[in-house]
């Protein structure tokens, strides 16, 4: 089974709402056996909508619309919908009592506008919103099944998941399709591609690697399709049994997993500690790791030494080292280091200090000149000097990147 995914609103076209739901949908789908054909983001025109869904309609077997079912005069998308599936819009009674509900539960005032969400196309199959008024919508044409929903995100993902899912579960024949995501970091794409080239070529019958890379890890999914999920599990993880054998300490994690996460499992596994000095990554080393939960146990805190001034003072760098290398050198960051590693009593701890831009690089610095430092319990420090790009943000996650995994690589060789 095939599905295309549209979206509808002028605001998602001129960039003021990012489209998230499409990257939802397609994960949902994906998981329940149904391939994705196209995404497809269009304008609130009612020429615009119709093309949209004819084209569809030759195109795939499932149809997912979001977008364009609220109370207001620019939300055309159910007076659009009646056009192309030749019927008209009338009050459903039950719809109606279950917005009346809603608003008093809420204390608001229900308006004659809110009236207009009960107003439905006569021959759809509604699937019910229990977050919200908008409705959605099960049409079926020409052997196509078109599904209209709301464009917020939380109502969308409700009415996909408690309906429109396991309705399509329930009537058609859908195929098992499994994956499982390999993380990686500390390799580019195409020397990965490379290093995997026998790998890749004795992968059983209809599976697939795919490579989706980013600035903070490089993932490596495995796919397949087919009826027996039982024997596909097991083809899968044999495959990536396989995979980690060819890569070694480069996989850091499986699934959703990040960087951040690994240091923390590794770190509650040792007991050890972990602090952070941060010049040009500002804080957001530190960010990421207390985005982890339980993340107390292992992190002590951070210092953000912006400032020449904070280095000497709080980390006690030396004078004379920032006067004689600079403060985007070997020497400095990795006094950085050992400062508050001595300050917060931590078993390790990472410093970063660079030139983020988008100015104050010289020909000798130029702009995303990043020096990384790892202080371990051994007293040792190892440092080294990166070059990123020439785009503040991307330079600081990437040296954020690039610290986590050399913290994380110090610790496998402890551990």
């Amino acid at each position: 089974m095939t599905a295309e995914i549209i979206t509808i609103g002028d605001e998602l076209l001129i960039g003021q709402i990012v489209d998230t739901n499409s990257a939802w949908i397609g994960k949902q789908l994906s998981l329940t056996g149904i391939k994705v054909h196209q995404i497809s983001s269009i304008s609130d025109d009612e020429k615009h909508i119709l093309q949209a869904l004819a084209e569809a309609e030759q195109r795939v077997d499932l149809v997912l619309i979001t977008g364009g079912l609220g109370p207001t005069k620019d939300d055309i998308t159910k007076k659009t919908l009646c056009k192309y599936f030749n019927t008209r819009l009338i009050i459903h009674e039950d719809i109606l009592e279950k917005i009346k509900i809603f608003f008093d539960r809420r204390g608001f005032k229900m308006s004659e506008i809110n009236v207009q969400q009960a107003a439905l196309p006569e021959n759809c199959t509604i699937i019910p919103n229990p977050v919200g008024t908008a409705s959605g919508m099960w049409f079926e044409k020409n052997n196509t099944v078109f599904v209209s929903m709301p464009g917020i995100p939380h109502e969308m993902k409700r009415i996909m998941t408690d309906g429109v899912l396991p309705k399509l579960k329930k009537e058609f024949d859908l195929p098992v399709i499994i994956h499982r995501t390999v993380l990686t970091y500390g390799i580019i794409e195409s020397e990965l591609s490379d290093q995997l080239e026998d790998f890749e070529k004795n992968l059983p019958e209809g599976m697939k690697l795919a490579y989706l890379p980013s600035l903070e890890r490089l993932r490596l999914r495995l796919s397949i399709t087919g009826k027996n999920r039982e024997k596909l599990e097991k083809l899968l993880d044999e495959q990536v049994s396989e995979l980690k054998k060819y890569l070694g300490n480069k996989v850091f994690g499986f699934g959703d997993s990040s960087l951040q996460e690994a240091i923390g499992i590794l770190l509650k596994k040792t007991g050890q500690t972990v602090a952070t000095a941060e010049s040009c990554t500002g804080g957001n080393i530190a960010h990421l790791i207390t985005g982890v939960p339980g993340s107390s146990e292992y992190f002590k805190g951070s210092v953000v030494a912006y400032d020449n001034r904070i280095k000497q003072n709080v980390l006690n760098v030396n004078e004379q080292s920032l006067i004689k290398y600079g403060a985007v050198s070997k020497e400095v960051v990795e006094q950085m280091a050992l400062g508050v590693q001595k300050l917060m009593k931590t078993d390790f701890a990472i410093a970063t200090s660079g030139i983020a831009g988008p100015g104050g690089g010289t020909d000798e610095k130029p702009v995303g000149t990043t020096w990384i430092a790892v202080a371990t319990p051994n007293g040792e420090v190892h440092a080294k000097k990166y070059v990123f790009g020439t785009q503040r943000q991307q330079n600081i996650r990437r040296a954020s990147a690039v610290a986590l995994n050399n913290l994380r690589k110090s610790l496998i060789v402890i551990e």
